[in-house]
This record gives C-alpha cells, structure tokens and sequence, in this order.
C-alpha cells in the first residue's frame, strides 16, 4: 500500500508526525485544500511525466501552478508528456490521488518547482487519496530527495 511505503519514508526522514489523514478525500488539488484547512496555492501538487527513459520525472509545484511547455522543454530537453493514468501507479509506486515523492519507485527523478517558495508551508499528499503532509519548502525538498529546485511553471522565476 502506498502510504505505508510513504510513511515509511518520511519516518526515516523523522517527518511522521506531520502526517495527516482527513477523513474526506484529498484526491485533487480544490479537496486537499479543503480537507487541509488551507488555500489552493498551498497544495504541493505532484505532477507525473515520462523521462524518456523508461522512467517517471514528479514535478512538486504550487497548486495554482501550470507547467510552461517551453520552459519543461528548455530544461529537461523532451516534450512534457504527462503519465497515462494506467501507468502512474506501476512507474511512481503511487495511485492516482495519492502521488507523493515519498517512498517513490527506484530511479524516479524528483524536482521542486519554485511557484512553491512564496509559502512558509506547503501539503503534498502522502500515498493516497486521503492524506497529506504540512512541510516548510526546505522540509519538502529534503524529504523528497529532491535533485533541484527547477523553474518549469508559468509565471514564475
């Protein structure tokens, strides 16, 4: 079950108790933030595209933000092409609803996108539809190993 495997990863990182599991469903970015208590901007959204290598790149971004098609291209030298939603689970670890860089597959590329550096706190989800996490934006990124902070959304620098 992912959000064992999520869990498990950031009771490594000594991040468990940060963990909050509403009853209501956070599956898309407007009930996250409503079952969180906070602003839709606030959700660390974790966004899936293929590396064309076979793998999965997850993009962390504000959930206000949109990925800019030239900016993904200028960085990672391939169109953004989103995961297929039959492969999201098998290529990420998680499901649809639940996709965290917590306790990812092997070889997944993780990013943080810097719409999200405007807030003290952001709430990625943790493993299911029906989870986060309250982190600060230096928690996230070493929580979710990530490689670096990028610039691939619109408005954003």
């Amino acid at each position: 079950m992912s959000i064992e495997r999520a869990k498990a990863h950031l009771e490594k990182k000594g991040l468990l108790d940060r963990v909050i599991e509403p009853e209501v469903q956070t599956a898309t970015v407007a009930e996250a933030a409503a079952a969180l208590g906070c602003e839709e901007s606030h959700i660390a959204k974790t966004l899936s595209f293929y590396d064309g290598d076979g793998s999965a790149i997850l993009i962390l971004a504000a959930g206000d933000a949109k990925i800019d098609n030239r900016k993904f291209k200028d960085r990672f030298g391939l169109k953004a092409r989103m995961l297929s939603s039959d492969d999201v689970e098998p290529m990420t670890g998680h499901a649809i609803g639940g996709v965290c860089p917590f306790g990812v597959n092997p070889g997944v590329q993780i990013y943080c996108d810097v719409s999200l550096k405007r807030f003290d706190y952001v709430y990625p989800a943790a493993g299911n539809a029906h989870s986060g996490v309250k982190l600060t934006c230096d928690e996230l990124f070493q929580a979710a190993d990530a490689r670096e902070w990028i610039d691939v959304c619109k408005g954003w620098a």
